[in-house]
Parts: C-alpha cells; structure tokens; sequence
C-alpha cells in the first residue's frame, strides 16, 4: 500500500453536495460532523473544494437542473473519487420516482460506492456508511470501479 492510499484510508476528505429536498438528510449529515459524533477522530473532515475531496456525499434528488451541476463537481474531485447517496431520494428518488424533472437515483448521473437508504437516515448510519467505504477501499484499491 503506498503513501497516498494510505493517507487517503487513514484521513477521507469529504465534500457535501445537497440536492434540492426536505434537507432532513442534510442536517443528519452534519450532525454527524459534529462533535458529539466526534468523527474527527478517523479523519474525517468536510471540505468546501471538490479539488481537496476524496468522497462526495450527495443527498436529495437529483433534478435534471442539478444533474449538470453534480457532474462538474463529481469530474473536479481527484482520481480515486468515491461518491455516497445519503436518504432514499439520493438512492432512488423516493416521492419523486416517475416525475419527468428528477432522475431516480444519484446513480442515474455519476457512480455511486455506497448507499444509504433512510429517510432521513441516522448520523450513526451516515458514519457506518463512511467507514464501509474506506473497507471497501482498503480491499479493492479503487472501490470496486471499473
């Protein structure tokens, strides 16, 4: 394993990406960057820039005025780049499945590593959903992209 997989297992960068919705998975989003989650700990830390990013974490639907805008920042982030759908809307669009405006998944747009579901789901979910990422990236190198 070298240097840069290492830190990347050892420290994951994510950046937030909120979709138009409730935002009830938002604000369990960053509950569980608070202190009494305390995710800090396993490095975990939230970045404002997709070019410091390892992990997207992309919550709400996704509508086909935002798609665009995902996918921009999903090609900004650094190779290996992984992305988590947090809440049911982010992994299949939930209420809005059929609706000609929203696409049914995140992963209609951009791969996605992880799944959520939950609506909205626990930080505690969100964290387990984090560290089964950086298992899967410890196992596969890449996270199982092609």
């Amino acid at each position: 394993m070298g240097i840069v997989q290492w830190a990347r297992i050892k420290s994951p960068w994510i950046l937030h990406f909120p979709s138009p919705g409730c935002n009830g998975c938002d604000i369990e989003v960053l509950a569980a960057l608070t202190p009494r989650y305390d995710v800090e700990r396993f490095g975990i830390l939230l970045k404002p820039s997709p070019r410091h990013a390892d992990i997207l974490i992309v919550t709400g639907a996704v509508s086909k005025q935002v798609a665009k805008r995902l996918k921009r920042i999903y090609e900004q982030m650094p190779e290996p780049k992984f992305v988590i759908a947090v809440g049911t809307c982010a992994v299949n669009g939930n209420v809005f499945q059929g609706s000609p405006f929203v696409y049914e998944g995140v992963d209609r747009v951009i791969p996605v590593d992880v799944y959520i579901p939950g609506c909205p789901p626990r930080p505690e979910a969100i964290i387990h959903g984090i560290v089964t990422l950086i298992k899967k990236i410890k196992g596969g190198g890449n996270g199982g992209k092609k």
